[in-house]
């Protein structure tokens, strides 16, 4: 029987990979793989939100929706403490024994135009998750649907408009609406701030706040802007070319990173000081590896300034150096990287 660890998480992912096939010629024959996400493991503690972060591309999205079973995984485990307090595999589950699973899992999406059906009102797109659960009496769904615009700040007689009547901000607000429709346990937030202006990001990131202290919500936050992390989240892991390097509290992620990439990320955060000179940041140089075919040893040496002949030719695995803190680089407890605290 599928058991979670730690009678605190929620969720615990374990050796998770997502390898998209390459396939070319006439017959299609397999060439390679992408390795989208390679042995990645994680844990969301009830209550909690981690931010998922790392470069565009690094996989944090295809893990996110692996989560979900929105994308099949190549391997490993997606345990999952459902509210009856049992434990399942998510990632070994048929769509019919997910069905009743999906309820308590739901998910924002990046991009809250294009999320939408265009061709249905707010009350078709809020009620629609209720339908499909068996609310098949339209006044329940009416009522329902009225609560939740309520909920996200909109008002009720909004529900019979089209989505091209709302702003960006307004939009995502419905998008949060109907991933609050059955009651989700954990919410999976997709970037769901990047495509909307700086001041109605603080809003939506202040409602999905409020929301998880009202509704006692678990969140992955999955975003590239860490300046949007940090505000929200109390632990971060961070992503590289598929595989997790750096997971830690947001306090000594942002005080102190033990991998250099994070501090790397760190460093390309603005900061609103005129008087801190361009130059003085270190920049990340080199591209992202290529998935298909990553370099041998740590992914990151070819960018990494610390590099040493041991990060070219051995993987680092995914320790925990202190209590809660976990990294993968060879030179993490030698190192001596700079943060953003303040």
């Amino acid at each position: 029987m599928t058991q979670i660890d730690d009678k605190n998480n929620i969720l615990e992912v374990k050796n998770l990979t997502k390898y998209f096939p390459i396939k070319s010629g006439f017959f299609k024959r397999l060439v390679g793989n992408v390795q989208a996400v390679d042995d990645v493991n994680f844990n969301l503690i009830e209550g909690e939100t981690l931010g998922l972060v790392g470069e565009s591309g690094c996989g944090k999205t295809t893990a996110s929706r692996c989560v979900l079973r929105a994308v099949d995984p190549t391997s490993g485990e997606i345990n999952f403490r459902t509210s009856d307090g049992n434990t399942v595999d998510m990632a070994s589950l048929n769509s019919r024994e997910l069905r009743p699973i999906r309820k308590e899992i739901q998910m924002i999406f990046q991009d809250p135009f294009s999320s939408l059906n265009a061709r249905m009102t707010l009350l078709d797109i809020v009620g629609e998750p209720l339908l499909v659960n068996g609310v098949s009496n339209r006044d329940e769904r009416l009522e329902r649907v009225s609560e939740l615009l309520t909920l996200v700040g909109l008002r009720p007689e909004y529900m019979q408009r089209y989505p091209h009547a709302f702003s960006g901000g307004e939009r995502q607000r419905i998008g949060i609406a109907r991933a609050l429709a059955l009651n989700p346990r954990v919410v999976v937030a997709d970037e769901p701030v990047s495509a909307l202006d700086v001041s109605v990001q603080a809003q939506v990131i202040n409602l999905l706040m409020d929301l998880q202290e009202q509704l006692k919500l678990t969140y992955l936050f999955v975003a590239h802007d860490l300046s949007v992390v940090k505000q929200i989240s109390d632990r971060v892991a961070v992503m590289y070319v598929g595989k997790m390097v750096e997971i830690a509290s947001t306090k000594k992620i942002f005080e102190k990173p033990l991998h250099p990439y994070t501090e790397a990320l760190l460093n390309a955060v603005p900061v609103p000081d005129p008087r801190k000179r361009k130059s003085e940041k270190k920049h990340l140089s080199g591209e992202v590896a290529n998935p298909a075919s990553p370099p041998s040893g740590c992914y990151f040496h070819p960018r990494c300034p610390y590099a040493q002949d041991i990060c070219k030719t051995t993987k680092p695995t995914l320790e925990e150096v202190q209590p809660g803190r976990f990294v993968s680089c060879h030179r993490a407890k030698e190192l001596d990287l700079t943060g953003i605290a303040k």
